[in-house]
């Protein structure tokens, strides 16, 4: 039978390089990942409708984390000349179903008066990614 999880047990996974094992990013609060998939327009005279071909997906994604003194991956992995491992997993209790690929990392941090110092991180995929799903 199906079951749904909680994203409380999400984890992360990142490399500070492309040599470098990847690591549970600790203070990880939210992930995301895009796989959006181009499409260009191919509509010809007479036909009923727009019609479209399928290009290649855009892999993309954030991270979010409260800031810790002891974290230096994203920094790392930010400034790293190759691309980093990344693996995204829904849930801890669900460890074959995860996406996984290589990615270019940018980072910025946030000190609100009223929060606490937090991490944000964009990425962008530079090899193919592979999503398990089951």
């Amino acid at each position: 039978m199906a079951q749904t999880y909680h994203a409380k047990d999400a984890v992360v996974y990142i490399s500070t390089s492309g040599s470098t094992e990847a690591i549970q990013l600790v203070g990880c609060s939210e992930w995301t990942l895009d796989m959006s998939t181009d499409t260009v327009e191919t509509t010809a005279f007479g036909d009923t409708t727009k019609t479209y071909v399928q290009g290649l997906p855009d892999v993309s994604g954030t991270l979010a984390c409260f800031w810790r003194d002891d974290e230096t991956k994203l920094f790392a992995a930010s400034s790293s000349t190759t691309p980093c491992k990344v693996y995204l997993y829904f849930s801890k209790n669900a460890t074959t179903r995860y996406a996984y690929g290589t990615a270019w990392f940018s980072v910025s941090m946030s000190s609100p008066v009223a929060g606490a110092v937090t991490l944000s991180a964009n990425f962008t995929g530079a090899s193919s990614w592979t999503v398990r799903y089951w």
